[in-house]
């Protein structure tokens, strides 16, 4: 089997929270590999203009009628993909630099990851925790989506 053969099998068997993932994956990377190069040149603008357009597709797909995310995660992707927009114009522009895009991805990301992995049955000992952990990101992306 081809290279080519088995990275598309392997992309029809992702789960959309794995795909999600993998795109984060491949924007953060070309953001960090711009953020590394020193230069201002295609790559870093190609890098930025890449995130742009993948929160801006995230946010048109929370926009969608249909949509079976939770409306108050729909508004904070919303709201970050605004945020995302605004500030990959001032990085472009030289005002601000590209850490901050790197790390808001980074926590979707984590967030993602926590989705994917396997669900097990919890323990009474275990709700409690998991629970609290459901509430600390939560807060942590209403703080973050108060703060854009």
């Amino acid at each position: 089997m081809s290279m080519q053969a088995y990275q598309q099998a392997a992309k029809v068997s992702e789960t959309p929270s794995q795909t999600e993932y993998r795109l984060f994956t491949e924007v953060t990377r070309s953001l960090i590999k711009a953020k590394e190069s020193g230069e201002r040149d295609q790559g870093f603008f190609k890098a930025l203009d890449w995130n742009r357009r993948m929160w801006s597709v995230l946010s048109t797909d929370c926009g969608a009628e249909g949509n079976q995310l939770p409306k108050e995660l729909r508004a904070g992707i919303i709201s970050l993909a605004i945020w995302v927009s605004k500030y990959s114009s001032e990085v472009a522009r030289g005002d601000q630099d590209i850490d901050a895009l790197i790390d808001v991805n980074r926590n979707v990301m984590e967030g993602l990851a926590m989705q994917m992995r396997p669900k097990e049955q919890p323990s009474q000992a275990q709700q409690p925790q998991n629970q609290a952990e459901l509430d600390a990101a939560r807060q942590k992306l209403a703080a973050f989506s108060a703060e854009v």
